[in-house]
């Protein structure tokens, strides 16, 4: 399955993605702003991305 990222800055709608995504059998990592995920990315890079695009 692939690896999927999530950012977005709402935490509610980060926590239905991440659980429809796992519920389908997806590994997921997900965060609240656009640093943490960038780092997260340099280390372990991901299949696939889904981000906010009106994040601060």
């Amino acid at each position: 399955m692939p690896h999927i990222i999530l950012v977005d800055d709402d935490a509610n709608i980060l926590a239905s993605v991440r659980m429809a995504l796992e519920a389908e059998g997806f590994s997921v990592r997900s965060f609240t702003d656009g640093e943490s995920a960038l780092e997260a990315l340099a280390q372990t890079p991901a299949d696939i991305g889904v981000f906010d695009i009106k994040m601060p």
